[in-house]
């Protein structure tokens, strides 16, 4: 039995969110570093629908049988991963580079205050149970 089970799994989704947020971070960032790179397509993290495809994924729903079966979605919080997308110059114009540096900065900095959420969240359920563990003290 893992330790954290049996208080709360709401740990979990806090921590899959951050490394997933994390990633996203990091795809941002490389696109904001190749904003000048004549012919760099820009990319984009997708992993929100399928965190929240896990999130209420219902006992009686759809699970593949046999490991060669394609699944529908994950199962649990665990198993998402998230998937990067190239998103191509489509304007013909240029050094055909799909990169917007503000639209990169919004997107960075929407993410920012996701993670922060996130962090301060999980911070909050460990102070409480820490908070347990003392017996209040």
């Amino acid at each position: 039995m893992k330790p954290l089970d049996p208080f709360d799994s709401n740990i979990h989704l806090l921590q899959k969110v951050l490394d997933l947020r994390s990633t996203n971070q990091s795809i941002i960032a490389t696109n904001i570093a190749n904003a000048e790179t004549p012919g760099y397509s820009r990319k984009v993290f997708e992993f929100e629908e399928e965190l929240q495809q896990a999130i209420t994924n219902k006992p009686g729903a759809l699970t593949t049988t046999h490991s060669k079966h394609i699944s529908f979605s994950p199962t649990d919080v665990n198993s998402v991963t998230g998937q990067v997308r190239t998103i191509e110059d489509k304007t013909g114009l240029g050094d055909e580079n799909s990169v917007s540096v503000d639209m990169e900065m919004i997107a960075l900095s929407e993410n920012e205050l996701l993670y922060e959420t996130a962090a301060q969240l999980l911070k909050k359920k460990i102070a409480l149970l820490s908070y347990i563990v003392r017996e209040g003290k």
